[in-house]
């Protein structure tokens, strides 16, 4: 059907409607009718779809406002991320300027893109009433929003219309139109039907919810009579097709799939009269050799039953893989850029049956310092992680554990880090007897030469006052590694917390404000050190503060030896010369060459640190073992 044809159904249409309204035309009394002016102070909400999620509502009004006074609009918006939602409410203050807005204005372009305006629905069953929705498919790309509203019109008042659009904005080929009542559902779906829309026959029915569609497909899946094959030759034709499938029962329609050239591309869908010939041909043909080819047959399915059975398949390979490598495959970091898989294989083969091993590499072929090794037993493993683990190979100490999937992984480290938040909180109630959080103290990072250390790790403008915290300093919840020399490599260094309570015995604790000059400071007793020696000063300083004043010093003589420069390093080796006794620290500090000679020494071992220090591994460390 052309669409001449349409035009004069649409008009004959047009032409019954006319003749009935004269012949039956309506007596109503006055009473009955309401009154012009009483109808035009109606407050009317209009509906507006297909927004950009750019326009705002001072955009929305200057066009609305045009019509007539408006007297509220609103863009719907994410409660969260406050982004629009695609679509706003307009609220006039008549009802004559809502139908004015809605004839005048729907399908107008607003930045470029053309907008859907409806009466707005506020009762949620009149909107989920099925009564009046038609559904239409197999649409040309080239019919939008207000050509389709333009071809259903003639049958009766339109609420919405709507061809569902993809992401980019192009039509899927279907649309959706909701007329007033279910006469007019009717007049179209019987006119329209079957009829050529742009050079393609369009299906028009009754829309059908969604739970409704599950439960008709059950149906069909159980009583199939179309059927799919595919991984046959590309030359075959319908004729060698029908030829093939027709001994099984009566077809009735043959699809088969080709390209822009009109070469096929090896499927096709075949359709049987009966479901019980579509079973026979699957059973008859599934899996039978034509030419060099195997031919598959089996029920046709749709896209998204596909893509969930394949996702449960995916799902199902991975489990698996998941239970075969469980306990037996290593995670092992840290390797020298010269190991490969062959050397990753010999350093662990004495420990038991390998099955696979690989070094992970980027795309130029370079290592990236970890790699995965695959044992024949958990117990193979086990050995491996015992005698492996922080095994220098390569001048380079070895992290060999079990692999874990990266989910799991953050998870631990998230329970770990938990656990350890409660644990300080518990020992901070213990030690203060206030159940007050006091975060670990300790020395490293944030110094401010010329300053010396203080007691949460900031700096001190005089070292012979170590409880004065000064402005600009760390925040006692900060964090500073310190370092002491453990196996020739430097480890962090926690120092406790202090507390003070002059009238209790014990020192109250230190707090730091920043940008609070109107905060108390505690003044402590200063010490002469020209009238008294190191020892003396140090007996006279409480025991829980004896290690911050020797840090002070420390920090002091480093940074006026000006051997090392970086602040963040000076408070590294502060804490690597700190970790000694305190009687060695003040036999130190009283001998200029041995503070010299233990300077030089705990430079150098830093400094061979950094030189040695191993790169951390990337975030993907459970990627699959290739097998041999």
């Amino acid at each position: 059907m052309s669409s001449a044809d349409i035009n004069q159904i649409t008009d004959n249409v047009e032409k019954l409607s006319v003749t009935e309204n004269t012949e039956s035309t309506p007596v109503t009394t006055t009473e009955e009718s309401p009154a012009p002016e009483s109808q035009n102070e109606t407050p009317s909400s209009l509906y507006v779809g297909e927004l950009d999620p750019s326009v705002s509502e001072s955009e929305l009004y200057e066009l609305f406002a045009a019509i007539g006074p408006v007297s509220s609009i609103r863009v719907c918006r994410d409660a969260l991320t406050k982004q629009s939602l695609g679509y706003a409410y307009v609220n006039y203050q008549s009802h004559a300027d809502g139908e004015k807005a809605l004839e005048q204005l729907n399908y107008a372009e607003i930045k470029g893109k053309p907008c859907r305006i409806m009466w707005s629905q506020r009762d949620p069953a009149s909107r989920k009433n099925g009564s009046g929705n038609i559904f239409i498919k197999n649409l040309h790309p080239d019919i939008d929003n207000k050509t389709l509203h333009d071809t259903f019109s003639s049958f009766g008042n339109i609420l919405s219309c709507k061809v569902a659009t993809d992401v980019n904005g192009r039509s899927k080929g279907f649309g959706f139109i909701h007329y007033d009542n279910a006469e007019s559902a009717k007049d179209a779906i019987e006119n329209v039907n079957g009829m050529l829309l742009n050079d393609l026959e369009v299906y028009v029915g009754p829309h059908i919810l969604k739970k409704d569609r599950e439960s008709k497909w059950q149906e069909l899946v159980e009583n199939y009579t179309n059927i799919y094959a595919k991984n046959f030759n590309t030359e075959w034709t319908v004729e060698d097709l029908e030829k093939l499938f027709n001994p099984f029962g009566k077809i009735t329609s043959i699809y088969l799939a080709t390209d822009e050239n009109n070469n096929s591309k090896g499927f096709a869908f075949i359709n049987y009269e009966n479901h019980e010939d579509a079973v026979k041909a699957v059973e008859g043909l599934n899996n039978t050799e034509h030419g060099d080819k195997i031919l598959y047959v089996g029920r046709a399915q749709k896209k998204r039953e596909r893509v969930e059975q394949l996702k449960q398949q995916h799902d199902a390979v991975k489990q698996e893989k998941i239970n075969k490598y469980q306990g037996v495959n290593l995670f092992v970091k840290n390797l020298d850029d010269s190991i490969d898989d062959e050397k990753l294989k010999e350093e662990f083969a004495p420990y038991g049956n390998i099955t696979s091993v690989i070094v992970m590499k980027d795309e130029s072929g370079k290592s990236k310092g970890f790699g995965f090794v695959c044992f024949s037993t958990p117990e193979e493993a086990t050995k491996a992680i015992s005698e492996m683990h922080q095994r220098i190979v390569e001048s380079k100490p070895l992290y060999v554990a079990l692999a874990q999937r990266r989910e799991i992984r953050r998870n631990q480290l998230s329970q770990q880090m938990q656990a350890r938040n409660q644990m300080r909180l518990q020992q901070a109630a213990v030690q203060n007897g206030m159940g007050q959080f006091v975060a670990p103290m300790f020395y490293g990072q944030n110094f401010m030469p010329p300053m010396t250390i203080g007691v949460r790790g900031g700096p001190f403008p005089n070292a012979q006052n170590p409880m004065m915290i000064p402005q600009g300093g760390a925040r006692p919840d900060q964090q500073m590694p310190n370092f002491r020399v453990v196996n020739g490599q430097p480890v962090p260094v926690y120092v406790q917390p202090v507390y003070n309570d002059y009238q209790q015995g014990r020192m109250q604790q230190q707090r730091f404000y920043q940008n609070r000059p109107n905060q108390m400071q505690q003044q402590p007793r200063k010490f002469n050190k020209d009238e008294q020696s190191l020892s003396q000063i140090l007996s006279q300083i409480p025991v829980e503060q004896q290690k911050n004043y020797l840090g002070n010093q420390i920090y002091q003589k480093i940074s006026e030896s000006h051997k090392v420069e970086d602040p963040n390093v000076i408070g590294k080796i502060t804490g690597m010369l700190l970790s000694m006794e305190n009687e060695q620290v003040v036999s130190i500090l009283e001998d200029e060459n041995v503070f010299n000679e233990q300077l030089d020494e705990a430079i150098n071992v830093y400094q061979s640190y950094k030189n040695e220090e191993p790169t951390e591994a990337p975030a993907e460390e459970t990627a699959a073992p290739v097998e041999n």
